[in-house]
């Protein structure tokens, strides 16, 4: 019986600390963004240090991740309110085939510089472990939060992080 009961105990804080992981709005971070290079497409590539000096959302994402979708017009939006403040997003995809993300990029029409990491090399670099992932890097090439998954209301957090960010 105290078997059992400490097991359900166990068990009820597994998963209430994974729960809590897994719902997070953001963790903040510390330390320098590692620089990467990722092909654009049209035979061009751009590394994370180009963007050095701009507020930098780097977001990893795929087309087959239902709120990768919801959430891509929404990061759209942010990108164009306020790029003219030096603030970007650099969309990582990690699908396999980088046509599978064309349609998706189209139908959002999405404008800000799209990096193809089919190999994931740069998902592991950055210790990636759920879809979507935002990471929010400052002026200074530092990363300051981490985003996992996406749910409807997280892009208010990222307004008010990219507005601090901006005004640092």
């Amino acid at each position: 019986m105290v078997k059992h009961r400490f097991m359900q105990f166990s068990i009820a804080i597994v998963v209430a600390l994974f729960s809590a992981s897994l719902f997070a709005k953001s963790e903040s971070l510390s330390g320098p963004a590692p620089d990467f290079s990722l092909p654009t497409g049209k035979d061009k590539t751009l590394a994370l240090s180009e963007l050095k000096g701009d507020v930098v959302m780097i977001n990893f994402w795929a087309s087959w991740c239902g709120p990768c979708r919801e959430e891509m017009p929404l990061l759209q939006d942010l990108y164009q309110k306020y790029k003219k403040l030096g603030f970007t997003v650099y969309g990582v995809n990690v699908d396999f085939k980088p046509k599978d993300a064309e349609a998706l990029l189209e139908s959002a029409k999405v404008t800000f510089p799209i990096g193809y990491d089919s190999k994931n090399k740069i998902s592991e670099l950055y210790k990636i472990d759920s879809m979507p992932s935002t990471i929010m890097v400052d002026r200074k090439g530092n990363m300051r939060f981490l985003h996992r998954g996406y749910k409807p209301g997280y892009e208010q957090d990222y307004e008010k992080q990219i507005r601090q960010l901006i005004r640092e």
